[in-house]
């Protein structure tokens, strides 16, 4: 599908911010259909070109950077310099959304807050994106996606219970925001389509972690405050009984959700179980020692033979792959979730595409991230700025 065909097909978003979060709004509006243009500062660019998952550099930009703002123009502008500052202003007049993560009071300083920014363009939606809310004293704290985990008690629902905090393995505080910003700016656009007038969306990491603990917050909220309790052995989730866990095979690893003790003791065979068959109460309170029944005895066939047993009978279970086996499985194929780009050097990237298909297709970028100010001036001549 191309970009013409989108929803979002003619709506033009100026994108201020850097690293991860707001880049991530910016991307999922951009595989919907919308015209981003990314500001850069000369030279250096986004911070986010030189922050590497690992040793792995295309032409000098990280891979990450190349992942997140694919599809997307550069603009280099010196937001210190009153001429690139004026140009900006003339083409957020233009624009539809802008989006922004700069620490709270450094976007005021630049004349380009909410209000000043509304004065001007006040049809503009507005998304902004901070660490820890607008007020409070952890305003003026680095809004960095470790330190929002660390913060949000989110790091003692990983692991078991003797690991101590245990992040999450992906920046999942940046991701959720990012996609929270962007459902809040849609609904945004859907109102301005109707009245004309734009609006302020606002999150931060912290609100966006707090949204994403909130079933296990909603326990904790209403049974006195008590803690979440990590099971001691293959522990998957604080507030599921057994069997709910992943367990070793002989060959590999068998992940297993909710299913009723009764039927798992009758498909495998554990005559351990069938104390705890009538006993539904005991699954949560005795969840440890019927895992390690259950472990002892997975251990010692295959996984595709316990597969094979479980799930013709509709068991909620699924062998754990790695990278290397999803990616070659054809469920993955059938997704067609991989694109072939060519970067700016002229060299060839495989990066996901969006998650979303609308009428049936799968937006595609149709331009790799591109280099910084790649698109300068094009955009100039093009807004005459």
């Amino acid at each position: 599908m191309t970009d013409d065909h989108l929803p979002l097909s003619g709506i033009l978003v100026v994108d201020l911010s850097q690293f991860l979060a707001g880049p991530y709004a910016s991307l999922r509006l951009q595989d919907l259909g919308a015209r981003v243009i990314k500001i850069e500062r000369p030279g250096k660019g986004d911070l986010t070109r030189q922050l590497y998952l690992s040793d792995t550099v295309i032409d000098g930009d990280s891979t990450i950077f190349h992942a997140i703002n694919r599809g997307k123009e550069s603009l280099a502008l010196d937001l210190k310099n009153g001429s690139d500052v004026s140009a900006l202003r003339k083409l957020i007049k233009r624009a539809d959304v802008l989006i922004q993560n700069f620490r709270p009071g450094v976007i005021e300083r630049l004349n380009l807050g909410y209000n000043s920014v509304s004065s001007f363009a006040p049809h503009i939606v507005y998304g902004s994106i901070s660490g820890y809310g607008p007020e409070g004293p952890w305003v003026g704290f680095p809004g960095q996606d470790l330190l929002a985990q660390a913060r949000s008690g989110a790091m003692w629902l990983n692991g078991s219970a003797e690991d101590g905090p245990v992040p999450f393995g992906l920046a999942v505080a940046d991701m959720f925001a990012g996609a929270n910003l962007a459902q809040g700016i849609l609904a945004s656009l859907v109102r301005k389509g109707k009245t004309g007038t734009g609006a302020l969306v606002e999150t931060s990491l912290l609100e966006s972690m707090v949204d994403f603990q909130f079933e296990v917050l909603a326990t904790h909220l209403n049974d006195g405050g008590r803690p979440p309790e990590r099971a001691q052995f293959r522990s998957a989730h604080v507030g599921l009984s057994a069997p709910y866990g992943v367990y070793p095979t002989a060959d590999g690893w068998l992940a297993i959700a909710m299913t009723p003790i009764g039927l798992l003791a009758e498909l495998l065979e554990i005559v351990d179980l069938e104390v705890y068959v009538n006993r539904p109460e005991t699954w949560f309170k005795e969840r440890d020692h019927i895992k390690q029944v259950i472990a002892k005895r997975l251990v010692l066939e295959h996984t595709d033979h316990w597969l094979a047993i479980l799930q013709p009978h509709d068991i909620w279970c699924a062998k754990v792959l790695d990278w290397s086996e999803f990616l070659n499985e054809d469920a993955f194929s059938r997704l067609d979730m991989i694109q072939h780009l060519i970067n700016a050097a002229g060299n060839p990237l495989r990066l996901t595409r969006s998650p979303l298909r609308i009428n049936g297709d799968r937006g595609i970028s149709l331009r790799s991230a591109p280099n910084v100010g790649q698109d300068s001036m094009s955009i100039r001549n093009e807004f005459d700025l």
